[in-house]
Formats: C-alpha cells, sequence, structure tokens
C-alpha cells in the first residue's frame, strides 16, 4: 500500500523556527558558558557567507582553520604533559621520573609562589609557602637536583615561570652545559609572560616597559642560541581561570602575543627569526562545542594577522602552535571524583580543536597539589582519548558541522572587535594601565556568578545534586615543614660555600647592563654560572627597574 501524504518539510529555518518554537523546553537557560544566546539548530543558512576555501579550508594549509598539520594526529600525537612540582628539587624529581615511566612524554615544572614572586626560600617573605604549590628553586644547585638523572636533550621541558623566567631559564640553561647538551638541542617552553600577569594573575615585580624588556632580550637570544625552545608561551588559561569568556580569552591572548611580536619588530628583528618560536597556551572549559570553536579561530585569526598585518613570509611564522589546559576552576572541591569526567571532556575538546600539548588537571587539584593516584588517573585519561576511542583517526572531525562554523566565525567576530577596542585605547600596556582588562574580566565573571547563583547554570554537586555531610575520601598530598627548614639549610649552605667576590662582581655586571640597554639573558646566564641566587638577581633589577604597583579598578 502507497501512502500518498508528503511529509512537511520546512523551506526556510524561519519557517522551521516558527514550529519549532513552540515546543516545550525545560526551563533552563540556553547560552554558551560565555552568556551567548543560542539556536535551536543550525543549518547551511547560518554559514551561507561563509567561503570554505578562504575561511576554513583543509588542514595544514591557509588560514589552518582546520589544524596545522595535513594529517594532524596520524602523524604525531600531542605532547602529553601533567604539571609537576612542589616540595623540595629531591621531591619533584622523583614526581618527574615516574611520569616519565608511566607514558609521559614531556614535563611541565610547577614553581612555588616565592619563586614566583622572585624571592629565595630563605626571605621573609617566603615563610610558610616555600614548596607548597609547586617546587622551591632559589638557585642553579636547585636546578641542578630537579633534573638529577634526567638528560636535557632527551625531553620537552616547560615551565611556567612569568617575572622571574630570565633567572629559571638561565639555571636551565647552565644545568644543560654541565650535562654536555648543546643549546641547540634543548627543546622546551617557557611561559615568560608578563603582560597576562598584569591582567590575570598579578604575580608581577617590574612595570610592564621593564618587563616587556626583559623579555625582548630573552626572544632575541633564544632566537640567535637555543633555536629549538619557545622564550614566550602566551597564556590565555590565566584570563580565563580569572573569570573571562571564551572571546576575551581569545583576544585577549593573541593581543598580548602581537604586542610581543611588535617590540620585536622594533629592536630590528625579522619577525620570521622568532615568530615561529612563540607558542600559546588556553584553557579549555566545560563549554565542549565552544571550546573546539575557540581553538579554529584563534589559528585562523593568527594566520591572517601574522601574513597581512606583520608581513610573515615563512608559513612556519602563520601557524599558532599552542598548549591545553583542562580547566582548573571547572573542578569542585565538592565530590571530587567528578572532576574526572569534567576533565576528560575538556581534554576531549583540547584534542577535537587540534592542540599540540595538553595538561589534564587531577582531580583532587581543589584540595591539594595532586597525589600520585590522582596524576596517574589524569594522565590515562589523555591515553584513553589518545589510543581507546579513535578520535584522532581524522583531522577535525568536528569541521563543516554548522553549529561549529557558525560558532567559530561568531568567536572570530568578538575577538576582531576587542583588537579594535585595544587600539583605539593605545593598545595592551595602555589596557592594563587603565583597567580595561580587569574590567571587561570582572563583568563577564559576574555575570557568570549570578547565573549560578540562580540555578541558571549547574554545577553537580554544588549548586544542584548536593550531598549532604558529603565525607571527601580521596588521598590528599601534604607538605612537610622540613621542607622549608631543608630548603633553607641549603641554601644558607650554598652562599657560605660559593665565591662570594664572584657573586659581588656578577651582580655588579647584571646591574650595568640593565643600566646601559645590554641584552641581559648572557649576564644573567653569567650570574647563574656563579651560584647567583634568583632573589639575588631581582632584587638587583628591582633597584634599576623598580616595582609595579597596580591601580585599583572599580
Amino acid at each position: 500500500m502507497t501512502n500518498n501524504t508528503e511529509p512537511k518539510k520546512s523551506t526556510s529555518k524561519n519557517e522551521w523556527m516558527e514550529t519549532a518554537s513552540k515546543s516545550k523546553t525545560n526551563g533552563r537557560k540556553f547560552t554558551s558558558l560565555s552568556g551567548k544566546e543560542l539556536d535551536i539548530c543550525y543549518t547551511p543558512e547560518d554559514i551561507k557567507e561563509t567561503n570554505y576555501y578562504n575561511e576554513i579550508g583543509y588542514p595544514g594549509e591557509y588560514p589552518y582553520t582546520r589544524g596545522i598539520h595535513h594529517n594532524m594526529y596520524r602523524g604525531k600525537i600531542w605532547t602529553m604533559r601533567q604539571f609537576a612540582g612542589f616540595g623540595t628539587p629531591e621531591d619533584t624529581n622523583q614526581r618527574f621520573k615516574y611520569l616519565l615511566e608511566h607514558g609521559q612524554t614531556g614535563l611541565s615544572t610547577a614553581f612555588d609562589l616565592p619563586t614566583l614572586m622572585g624571592y629565595d626560600s630563605d626571605d621573609a617573605e617566603s615563610e610558610g609557602e616555600v614548596g607548597i604549590c609547586g617546587v622551591a628553586i632559589s638557585s642553579l644547585q636547585d636546578m641542578e637536583i630537579l633534573f638529577d638523572g634526567i638528560p636535557l636533550d632527551k625531553v620537552s621541558t616547560s615551565m611556567t615561570i612569568n617575572s622571574p623566567a630570565i633567572m629559571i631559564y638561565a639555571f636551565y640553561l647552565a644545568v644543560a652545559e654541565k650535562q654536555g647538551v648543546p643549546f641547540s638541542k634543548l627543546r622546551g617552553t617557557l611561559q615568560n609572560d608578563i603582560l597576562k600577569e598584569y591582567i590575570a594573575q598579578k604575580e608581577y615585580i617590574y612595570p610592564p616597559e621593564q618587563s616587556m624588556r626583559i623579555i625582548t632580550d630573552m626572544i632575541e637570544y633564544t632566537a640567535k642560541e637555543v633555536p629549538q625552545f619557545n622564550p614566550v608561551s602566551v597564556s590565555g588559561y590565566h584570563i580565563r581561570e580569572a573569570g573571562s569568556t571564551a572571546a576575551q580569552e581569545l583576544a585577549f591572548t593573541l593581543a598580548d602575543g602581537f604586542t610581543y611580536m611588535e617590540h620585536c619588530i622594533a629592536r630590528g628583528m625579522n619577525v620570521d627569526s622568532f615568530a615561529p618560536r612563540i607558542s600559546y597556551f588556553f584553557n579549555s572549559h566545560l563549554d565542549f562545542f565552544e571550546e573546539i570553536a575557540k581553538f579554529r579561530a584563534a589559528r585562523r585569526i593568527f594566520a591572517k594577522r601574522m601574513r597581512n598585518k606583520y608581513g610573515a613570509k615563512d608559513p612556519k611564522s602563520w601557524t599558532l602552535r599552542f598548549h591545553t589546559q583542562t580547566a582548573g576552576c571547572s573542578l569542585t572541591a565538592q565530590q571530587p571524583e567528578n572532576n574526572i569526567v569534567r576533565t576528560a571532556i575538556e581534554a576531549l575538546a583540547g584534542v577535537l580543536g587540534g592542540t599540540q600539548s595538553l595538561h589534564t588537571n587531577s582531580m583532587d587539584e581543589t584540595l591539594a597539589l595532586p597525589s600520585d593516584k590522582a596524576v596517574k588517573i589524569a594522565l590515562r585519561t589523555q591515553q584513553i582519548i589518545a589510543y581507546e576511542h579513535e578520535v584522532t583517526n581524522v583531522a577535525d572531525p568536528l569541521g563543516g558541522s554548522y553549529y561549529v562554523e557558525k560558532l567559530t566565525d561568531d568567536i572570530e567576530a568578538e575577538a576582531e572587535k576587542y583588537f579594535d577596542l585595544i587600539d583605539s585605547q593605545g593598545g595592551v600596556i595602555a589596557c592594563i594601565e587603565n583597567g580595561f582588562f580587569q574590567r571587561e574580566i570582572a563583568d563577564a565573571s559576574y555575570r557568570y556568578q549570578k547565573e549560578l547563583d540562580n540555578k541558571e547554570k549547574i554545577v553537580v554537586g554544588v549548586n544542584d545534586f548536593v550531598e549532604e555531610d558529603e565525607k571527601i575520601d580521596i588521598p590528599i598530598l601534604q607538605i612537610s615543614k622540613e621542607v622549608e627548614a631543608s630548603q633553607v639549610k641549603r641554601l644558607t649552605e650554598l652562599k657560605a660555600s660559593r665565591n662570594n667576590e664572584d657573586v659581588k662582581n656578577a651582580l655588579k655586571a647584571l646591574n650595568k647592563a640593565a643600566v646601559d640597554g645590554t641584552n641581559l639573558m648572557p649576564v644573567v646566564l653569567d650570574c647563574a654560572r656563579k651560584y647567583v641566587t634568583l632573589g639575588e638577581m631581582c632584587a638587583e633589577l628591582k633597584e634599576v627597574f623598580g616595582v609595579y604597583e597596580e591601580q585599583a579598578v572599580f
């Protein structure tokens, strides 16, 4: 029997929306994590203005929307990193070896708060914080212990350090010298992104212009002497952790990166001599599709700007290489095992977005530094994504999705509006000083918090599905008070045994270079070789550069 009844088919999205909008909903707020209203579904009409070859294209081809390599993960799986750093250099050295033994392919180093702020472990400002949130590193001696038995020509090392990055870098190079490893064989990344410190994380020391001088010196030196090392990883991660939207994270991060480029170009450097070695670092947050679109938009914006605005001729300068970390601010102290699921989905978004390197947070990181068990689960999460779920078989598998392509276009357009706003106020440093970035992030953070308070957005175990009288039953890593005593003792002995006349002369040379404009990198490296401490070098530069004080923003 033939059914001659014609099925009803809408002839346009608007026609379909008229019917669909009458359907019942569950009352939730249907917006992205960044607060953008979302349609019920997306169709070819939403991307009819998008030219495939000009705006999307093929993986490995300009504008790299679909990835920077033709075969993506068929050629090489992303580098798997786990943040490691706690207690003494000996403690972290053991964790490094543990992670390498369990399949990690790159090291990622966290430093304690005194180190991040440029203080030695024996400084009064360091009391109670030594080794607590990362490893304590005050001298070349500490760095020698940190990488004892780890050949630096065999591993890629990432170091999350900003204001005192030049000192930590010098310690690392000096260890390589002692191991007999040529600088040309060193691979790794310094975060060294001071601009985002003024915007979000607030671990700055010197004023912006002086900090930019230091970083430009480091980029110039690295381009000549350490060609495989990334002297800056421009970090949107902390901007997102401070409460920004996806588009703000993208725009502010790329604006920071372009500012570093402009300072190097003003120094007289050819853009193609350094641009391929500046990498980026993004957050992978809870909104799965928005994050994937953000990564795709980032590559497209970067390629266009590098080619058209900065005149880069080397295709390597057009390709945005980035590391991804799952969102720390999405982790909850309540029901911490839920964090394993959150992290897995965020990590998958990073992979489908085409990241080159990935860190997965551990379930216990809202409570303490990760335990061995938690960090192994986080690493296994990456390995399961890489080897069990077949998501690495195809480059950019979500490319062509009407929803993902529309999100990509929208995030790009919003980022471009931010670039115009930043330029109209005099650039990134002017926007730091007038509080523009801080106000934008504060407004976004306030909006999201109101959504949580009103239960328009749900966080399982926090504002819904709450367990009364919950007991946390996972191992927690405790940092002994003996760590601080051990570090102070070692530092005291070092200062007594080194050649302090050499130290005095090295610090004088550092002061002179800071005043006369000489590239600081060789001078700091000489200080490191003579066992001048991080705190001593930072204090010497404070005498010349001063200390930055942020203006309050309301």
